[in-house]
């Protein structure tokens, strides 16, 4: 049988449309007297001849009758029948089969109970299971599916359910449609704490779609899932990224309640991110954004780790403590708030061996303890953290209780220096001669005349 190219279905051998449009005043009177069996035969009589014709509109309103006829009469149980057996007839037309779906998909949220409602759409997923035309449809039914299951807390069959639909791969679903799905299993990942799982779906969307301006929830709903999920793996940089990605959103920028507290999430979690040329880079732009001025704490708190000064524990604590200890990300209430307010300690005392390392050369351990107010065993330890994370270089001796920072040149450093003080050397005599050549002439010029 010859396709058409149009519709991708065997072409129409003969047209029934109009004997459709006939029979469907007959079967409303008999759906009118309640003689439901007697109208759906006379549908599946027409619909056979329509299916052998390949006549995909007269095929299409007979389907679809079938099932207003079923849904009207609160037929449940043969709805599903129906919608089973016409998806299985030989030579169905597929997309006869999808406008068919789509129309039984109307009616579930009209069924009277939830176990109709439940029966009905597990009727419809296995009807669609397998069939690319009814991809989309599989999608959402499956959404409606999940959303039984969590209403009634059972959130690992509503995850795995929702992962059996792979929706990036399915071309005729829309972008925004695709973004919202995926979304959701993040959502239902990070609800049943498959944590592994939820990266691995986060890699599905591709930031840039959210530069689009219709995408602005979408976003906001994907990094609050994303931040959640770096929280979870103490990845404070990336947190501070997602924050500053929600505030560019433009939605939270312009509103003077909402960018305040979302810039100082970015500062303090970046501030808690381990010191690299990637943090102290977004740190120093931070630093540079107005806003920031109107927030006083995070001001001084963004130049005290801006600026290569000491900046004494004791002294943060009672300064930015009162007000910091409120919020979620130090809150006195949670042990992650706790833990959080520690780990600025850490970050304090890391900036502060650097300044240290900055201006001195050698310090003993005794002068450190004071510096950093530690006891002699943290300070070594923090100086072994900071020399295996290679922003410092020292070496401990603690025969003599001591502590060097000056780093050693390597043999080629070394020659290289003394070529150049060798080079400056003979360049400040080939000057003093040029100096006092000059001078024998000045008087030699003198005494003659």
């Amino acid at each position: 049988m010859d396709l058409d190219q149009t519709t991708n279905e065997p072409k129409m051998e003969k047209d029934y449309s109009e004997s459709v449009k006939a029979l469907q005043p007959e079967v409303e009177q008999l759906l009118a007297s309640g003689q439901l069996r007697a109208a759906l035969d006379k549908l599946h009589g027409l619909e056979k001849k329509t299916r052998a014709a390949a006549d995909l509109w007269s095929t299409s309103q007979l389907l679809e009758s079938m099932v207003d006829a079923c849904g009207a009469a609160s037929e449940w149980v043969m709805l599903e029948q129906e919608v089973a057996a016409m998806s299985k007839k030989h030579g169905q037309l597929k997309q006869a089969i999808a406008k068919m779906v789509q129309r039984a998909m109307t009616y579930v949220d009209k069924t009277p109970d939830e176990q109709s409602r439940i029966e009905l759409i597990d009727a419809l997923r296995t009807v669609t299971e397998g069939k690319i035309h009814v991809e989309v449809e599989r999608a959402r039914l499956t959404r409606m599916r999940v959303a039984v299951y969590e209403a009634h807390g059972q959130i690992t069959e509503a995850c795995d359910t929702l992962q059996e639909i792979q929706v990036e791969t399915y071309g005729s679903m829309d972008r925004r449609e695709k973004t919202d799905f995926i979304l959701e299993q993040m959502r239902l990942c990070l609800a049943k704490r498959d944590y592994i799982r939820l990266a691995i779906i986060s890699h599905k969307i591709n930031p840039k779609y959210f530069q689009r301006d219709d995408t602005e929830d979408l976003k906001l709903r994907f990094y609050e899932l994303m931040i959640q999920y770096d929280l979870h793996e103490g990845n404070y940089l990336e947190v501070s990224r997602h924050y500053n990605q929600i505030y560019t959103t433009k939605s939270i920028s312009e509103d003077a309640e909402k960018w305040p507290g979302v810039l100082q999430n970015i500062l303090l979690y970046l501030v808690l991110s381990p010191f690299d040329n990637e943090q102290s880079d977004m740190l120093h732009r931070v630093q540079r954004d107005h806003n920031l001025e109107k927030l006083e704490l995070c001001t001084r708190l963004a130049k005290g780790f801006t600026t290569m000064e000491l900046t004494r524990w004791p002294a943060v604590e009672s300064v930015y403590g009162p007000e910091f200890r409120k919020t979620d990300v130090f809150s006195t209430q949670t042990d992650d708030g706790a833990a959080r307010w520690m780990t600025l300690r850490d970050r304090v005392i890391e900036h502060n061996i650097r300044v240290i390392a900055k201006y001195y050369t050698r310090a003993t351990i005794t002068r450190l303890t004071e510096l950093l107010d530690l006891g002699a065993d943290d300070v070594e330890a923090f100086l072994s953290r900071a020399v295996v994370a290679g922003t410092i270089y020292a070496r401990v001796d603690r025969p003599a209780g001591a502590v060097s920072f000056a780093k050693p040149r390597e043999g080629e450093e070394q020659l290289n220096a003394w070529a150049s003080d060798v080079g400056k050397l003979l360049g400040l005599v080939e000057k003093t001669t040029h100096l006092i050549a000059k001078e024998e002439i000045v008087n030699k010029i003198a005494r003659a005349i």
